[in-house]
């Protein structure tokens, strides 16, 4: 591959990521279609509009795309789905060649697309592998879930310096200030944006009364799924989250869902599901199972040091975001972690520091 080749895969990407909040369920891809060093047909994938990208910009391209070069983000489909095989498009619109950013690590294709292609006569290029992390990384809950049945996890916390959630009080004051920039924060909305579900633990609404809706006003499909663990049924019918539950407010719990509690709740518009919970704590495990059940693909958690630890402990997290804020509570306050007595093992990391004001960002994907 030369420049021109990642310059135009690069555009695919960009095209992609307008997708974000639109695919779900479907990966987020995008497609360029080049003639003679000019592109004649782009495209991104909606799940509304059903068409993948590599048909959109098929379809834009027309009968310029005999002979073009195809620029797209993931590998081509090879299976009757919602839609006919993306491959047969490709080989009727008569491109020559393909340049893919990354495998599908969906089951059903793993290599199907690229090896259909190539038997037709398709010259097919996978990007380097240095170039593949954007490309796999855009659609890690999408190949996670494919994979496992369960949605990708982000932990997500702000800390100071010294290690903990919060700041201590200031006399008088009714609440505890932010750690963290308006900047940092922005970037959490643009975080939840690209969650399909956000989920939080009852010590976290009892100590907040947070909304946790997703305020970036980028376009979505569907809404931002707002899960809480609530073991003994204790969300007030007065919070945030229950006065403004729309069909997208779900509890789990292990309390019995016909008490007078229950049933308030579920009259105010509240989803209760009922699990086990040994030992006072309910089965992570089961409550992502479920989740993907009903094709959550990315989970952004944002809780308390209980939660934070457990979902650490049962080895269900698979990506840490951190936002440090240059401040020192000085005193303990809230942990980032409690009960936690096995340290996780990193797979690789990165810090981020440019976009976010006076805060920096560690990013850590956990090995299990």
């Amino acid at each position: 591959m030369d420049e021109q080749d990642i310059r135009f895969l690069e555009q695919a990407l960009g095209l992609a990521r307008q997708g974000v909040g639109l695919a779900s369920p479907n990966p987020t891809v995008g497609c360029v279609i080049v003639r003679d060093g000019a592109i004649i047909g782009e495209g991104f994938h909606q799940y509304d509009w059903k068409d993948h990208a590599e048909v959109v910009a098929l379809k834009a391209a027309r009968e310029k795309a005999r002979g073009a070069a195809m620029y797209v983000t993931l590998e081509p489909c090879n299976h009757t789905g919602r839609t006919g095989p993306c491959t047969e498009a490709i080989l009727a619109a008569g491109i020559s060649r393909v340049v893919v950013g990354c495998k599908d690590a969906n089951p059903k294709v793993g290599g199907n697309g690229a090896e259909r292609l190539r038997t037709a006569g398709v010259r097919v290029e996978f990007s380097p592998a240095d170039q593949q992390s954007a490309a796999k990384e855009l659609n890690a809950g999408f190949f996670c879930w494919s994979r496992t049945g369960r949605p990708f996890v982000t932990l997500k916390s702000a800390l100071t310096l010294d290690g903990q959630l919060a700041l201590p009080k200031r006399r008088g004051a009714g609440k505890r200030e932010w750690i963290t920039s308006e900047e940092s924060r922005a970037e959490v909305h643009r975080m939840r944006h690209a969650s399909d579900a956000l989920l939080t633990g009852i010590g976290t609404v009892l100590a907040d009364n947070p909304q946790l809706t997703d305020r970036s006003g980028l376009p979505r499909r569907r809404k931002l799924l707002r899960v809480v663990l609530d073991s003994k049924l204790r969300l007030p019918l007065k919070s945030k989250l229950v006065k403004n539950a729309d069909g997208d407010l779900l509890v789990f719990t292990a309390a019995p869902l016909n008490s007078p509690k229950a049933k308030q709740l579920q009259k105010a518009g509240v989803e209760l599901v009922r699990l086990p919970a040994p030992r006072g704590f309910l089965d992570l495990k089961r409550v992502l199972r479920e989740l993907g059940r009903r094709e959550i693909l990315n989970v952004l958690l944002e809780s308390g040091p209980t939660l934070n630890g457990a979902a650490l402990a049962a080895s269900v997290v698979d990506k840490l975001v951190l936002f440090y804020a240059p401040k020192l509570a000085g005193v303990p306050t809230v942990p980032f972690v409690r009960g936690l007595t096995s340290p996780p093992r990193f797979e690789n990391w990165r810090v981020r520091h440019l976009e976010f004001g006076p805060d920096f960002c560690v990013e850590a994907w956990l090995r299990h």
